[in-house]
């Protein structure tokens, strides 16, 4: 086989997608978390920082506060401080569980939400030495080497920057009361930090899509695997039968669609239903738009009544229309008679008015060589068979 065929150069097809995603493999990116769930931690401590800190203050001080019960029993003071422990966990809880959030919404917007054991099944792939020294010198590892190389420069930067704008207030830090010192350096640490998200945020920016084409480069296709994909989709009894049943949705979707078109719709009553299509200005024979039996003859019906299309009720006729003719083809030779009875029939009712009146209802036979058996058989043949 040649190199060209082994090449992967086309795109994925849907079968190769779904089942790495059942596999646990979609386009992942660690740095879209990360920036989001500090971004999402500073913003918080910035809005809610200083009633945070005077609660937890608050809390921190109460623990330390023993009454003449707990000084007398020091058994009681586990109770105590867990009692603590619970209010600094019930303050702590909103910004927890915001990270939470803020991690399974941003983990998911780049491959969406799997669930999968797959993923972190032992695999003999993963302690092949050969395959791990190529994951430490691949190109993958060439490009998360050079992620961390700009995320240490890039928050290093913002630090330093950082450091350089708020040098005087670190100065005066040292004049302050305590309160307003801690106020002044929590206020900058806070500030520091958001700067420190927003530049992760960058990191996220490039990586996202970076992940996204990695992925697919990863999925790509040489046209023999697309072949062998299609050999056996195709030898699937279960793709086979979806195939043929998805044809017959098309197939009778678009005949519904001619039964409007349809000048009368001859019925056995119930069981068979022909839709039949003539062209006075033509030179050929009607034609028949669409045939069914039992539900699909009902559903004829219904969409002639809909339309105002004359129902025709022929039982030996409607029988030998569906049994001898297919879908936008003309009636056979030997029914012309009895079809243009019928449609002449109709059309006297169209043109009828009180000085024209319609013709009347003819008494339809077909020729003997013509009738057929609800089963579909010929009646000579029957009659053959009864001798």
């Amino acid at each position: 086989m040649s190199d060209s065929a082994q090449e992967k150069t086309e795109e994925p097809t849907a079968q190769k997608l779904n089942k790495a995603r059942e596999d646990g493999e979609v386009p992942r990116s660690i740095e879209l978390p990360a920036a989001a769930i500090v971004i999402g931690v500073f913003l918080l401590l910035m809005l809610t920082g200083s009633w945070l800190v005077k609660r937890l203050s608050t809390v921190f001080a109460q623990g330390f506060v023993f009454d003449r019960q707990l000084i007398e029993k020091p058994l009681l003071l586990p109770a105590h401080f867990s009692e603590q422990l619970l209010a600094a966990f019930v303050l702590l809880l909103p910004i927890i569980a915001f990270t939470v959030a803020a991690a399974l919404i941003s983990s998911v917007m780049t491959g969406g939400f799997v669930f999968t054991f797959k993923a972190v099944m032992p695999k003999g792939s993963k302690i092949d030495p050969i395959g791990g020294m190529k994951r430490i010198f691949g190109t993958h590892a060439i490009v998360e080497l050079c992620k961390a190389i700009l995320k240490f420069i890039l928050v290093a930067g913002v630090l330093w920057w950082s450091l350089l704008a708020h040098m005087d207030t670190l100065v005066l830090i040292g004049r302050m009361d305590l309160e307003p010192a801690l106020s002044a350096a929590g206020y900058m640490i806070v500030e520091s930090g958001l700067w420190v998200a927003l530049s992760l945020a960058v990191i996220a920016m490039i990586d996202v899509p970076y992940q996204k084409y990695a992925f697919n480069k990863r999925m790509k296709m040489s046209m023999q695997e697309i072949k062998d994909e299609f050999k056996q989709m195709e030898g699937s009894p279960e793709v086979k039968a979806q195939i043929r049943r998805r044809q017959r949705e098309m197939s009778n979707a678009r005949m519904m669609e001619r039964v409007k078109d349809a000048d009368v719709v001859i019925t056995n009553p119930e069981h068979f239903a022909v839709a039949l299509e003539y062209d006075p200005t033509g030179e050929g024979a009607p034609i028949m738009v669409a045939k069914g039996s039992d539900h699909m003859a009902a559903l004829i019906r219904a969409e002639a009544t809909a339309h105002g299309i004359h129902i025709f009720e022929a039982a030996p006729l409607a029988r030998a229309i569906y049994f001898t003719t297919e879908v936008e083809q003309q009636v056979p030779e030997d029914l012309y008679h009895a079809v243009a009875q019928v449609i002449a029939y109709v059309f006297s009712l169209e043109a009828a008015s009180p000085m024209n009146p319609a013709r009347p209802r003819p008494t339809v036979k077909v020729p003997s060589n013509m009738e057929f058996s609800p089963e579909g058989l010929r009646a000579s043949a029957e009659k053959a068979a009864a001798v």
